[in-house]
């Protein structure tokens, strides 16, 4: 099954809403953790159960594993096992970006079934040319994996280069999406594809150039939402025809309810998105 039948699943099941797993040390801290491995390891283990038959999709942030080292790994290894099992779709927010076998080797680490740190679906960087990316693209095609491609983010830094204009009238943001939807297109015709973008909830579409809509139609990763400033209620509003294929990431809303409040603070969010029950 391709990773964008996967999620219309995952949407219609739970709405949404992806939770993201990023254990920062403060929320270790909140969550009487400790600041390691193994405190990462747990944290993301309980936020995993938390999620189970609540919500479709969570998005590990590689980073805050990584940080740890070999242990780290080895930690984000038992999260995303235990959030596949779970049936959950598992993006690795990894924003990796490479060229030739190096970036090669990034795609397969993350989307080769069996893999030990298999997932559904990898954020990468196209700063290095989308066609940089193209191994990646065929290998989640072959495997019925997900790749987001960042093309607006939400941090106000990137619109420096993203919304610089660049071989013609286009952006850069527009250049990418543009690459995107091309490859989209002739594998998947006018059915929604397997590669997807990175937009932010916070940005101003019209200013870095993105069309009114995406044709054909592709998964948008969507962080930026809660405390970076937008609201989950504002979806539609804010990405238009686009909206029914946004996966609307929130992070510290939920995981700052804590261990005894974050069950609570899944279903408030889904009510944002106006998902009943599920």
């Amino acid at each position: 099954m391709s990773f964008a039948s996967r999620l219309r699943g995952a949407f219609e099941a739970h709405g949404q809403l992806c939770v993201g797993i990023d254990p920062h040390e403060h929320l270790l801290d909140q969550w009487g953790l400790d600041a390691s491995a193994a405190g990462a390891r747990e944290f993301g283990l309980r936020v995993v159960d938390a999620c189970a038959g609540r919500v479709g999709i969570v998005k590990p942030q590689v980073s805050f594993f990584e940080r740890h080292g070999s242990a780290g790994f080895a930690a984000l290894e038992a999260v995303l096992a235990a959030a596949r099992a779970a049936g959950l779709l598992v993006i690795a927010d990894a924003k990796r970006g490479d060229i030739g076998t190096t970036m090669e080797a990034y795609a397969r680490a993350w989307l080769t079934p069996g893999s030990a740190l298999e997932a559904d679906a990898l954020t990468v960087s196209p700063y290095l040319g989308v066609g940089s990316l193209r191994d990646t693209f065929e290998l989640a095609q072959e495997h019925g994996k997900g790749v987001f491609v960042l093309a607006a983010t939400s941090n106000p830094e990137g619109a420096a280069l993203q919304h610089a204009v660049s071989g013609g009238a286009r952006t850069v943001a527009r250049a990418v999406a543009d690459e995107v939807s091309a490859w989209n297109r002739a594998r998947t015709g006018e059915q929604l594809g397997n590669i997807g973008l990175v937009v932010g909830a916070t940005i101003d579409r019209r200013a870095a150039g993105l069309p009114e809509a995406l044709t054909p139609p592709a998964p948008i990763l969507a962080p930026g939402f809660g405390a970076q400033g937008a609201r989950l209620t504002e979806l539609a509003t804010l990405f238009g025809a686009d909206s029914p294929q946004v996966i609307a990431s929130e992070s510290r809303g939920v995981l700052g309810a804590g261990p005894d409040g974050i069950t609570r603070a899944i279903g408030e969010k889904k009510k944002e998105l106006g998902v009943i029950g599920g």
